[in-house]
């Protein structure tokens, strides 16, 4: 009998409590975020086939929109595949579990991989400050000496 359950508990560990974080705090290369932000726009990125991949499977090619993310400390873009597309529409408010930050072309992405959840919930009562858009700011990859 494990210790666990003969101190009558479950073997699951408890889960924690989510830590929310603002848009305005969000680093390169970090991941584990749970955000509540409103979608200001989605614009679907058009699907090109990959190349090598077989030609008569065209609706093989996943679906990707860039949606501008924010909340009342800012806005960053959101990459939205397949299904999560459905639930990033403009002025939705939605949870974001687990989400990652992506570098592409030197500026960062939010995105929510398998491993986390994007919810639907209430409409938020803040308006997304656009004018700190994260994603904007180009970063520069700089190896320093040890």
């Amino acid at each position: 009998m494990s210790t666990a359950a003969a101190q009558g508990g479950s073997d699951k560990p408890a889960l924690r409590k989510p830590v929310f974080t603002k848009v305005d705090q969000l680093k390169p290369g970090t991941n584990g975020h749970t955000l509540t932000v409103k979608v200001v726009s989605a614009t679907p990125v058009p699907g090109r086939a990959r190349p090598g991949a077989p030609a008569a499977v065209p609706s093989r090619a996943p679906r990707i929109a860039e949606c501008l993310v924010g909340d009342e400390t800012g806005a960053i873009v959101f990459t939205a595949r397949n299904d999560q597309v459905d639930l990033l529409k403009p002025n939705a408010t939605v949870i974001l579990r687990n989400a990652k930050i992506d570098m592409f072309k030197g500026s960062m992405r939010l995105a929510v991989d398998k491993w986390g959840r994007i919810e639907a919930t209430e409409p938020a009562s803040f308006t997304v400050k656009e004018d700190n858009n994260l994603s904007l700011v180009e970063y520069e990859l700089v190896n320093v000496a040890e």
